[in-house]
C-alpha cells in the first residue's frame, strides 16, 4: 500500500511507463486501422509473388539468398518460404 501512496515509488519511472504504454497503445489502434491493414496485405502479397517468381527461377535458393535479392532480413525471408510452402500444401504432406 505504501508504494501506491508514493512512498518508495520513483515518479520519473511512472511516468516513463505510462508514456510508453500510451505509445504502444496508439501503435497497436495503427495496426488495428483497417485502410493500414489493407495497404499490409497488398504488400505481403505483393512480396510473396517477387518470391514465388524468385523460387520459380531459383528452386533451392536459400533464405539468405532470397534475404540478398529482395532486400529482406533473414528472418524475413524464413517466414516468406514457410508461409510460401504452407499456401502450397496446405496438408502438410
Amino acid at each position: 500500500m505504501a508504494e501506491c501512496m508514493g512512498e518508495g515509488v520513483d515518479p520519473t519511472q511512472m511516468c516513463q511507463t505510462l508514456v510508453e504504454r500510451v505509445a504502444q497503445s496508439k501503435q497497436l489502434m495503427a495496426v488495428a486501422d483497417p485502410d493500414i491493414l489493407v495497404l499490409f496485405e497488398s504488400w505481403l502479397e505483393e512480396l510473396e509473388e517477387e518470391v514465388a517468381a524468385y523460387l520459380r527461377q531459383h528452386p533451392s535458393a536459400a533464405a539468405v539468398e532470397l534475404a540478398e535479392h529482395l532486400g529482406l532480413s533473414k528472418s524475413g525471408a524464413d517466414f516468406l518460404l514457410a508461409k510460401i510452402r504452407r499456401d502450397n500444401n496446405p496438408q502438410g504432406g
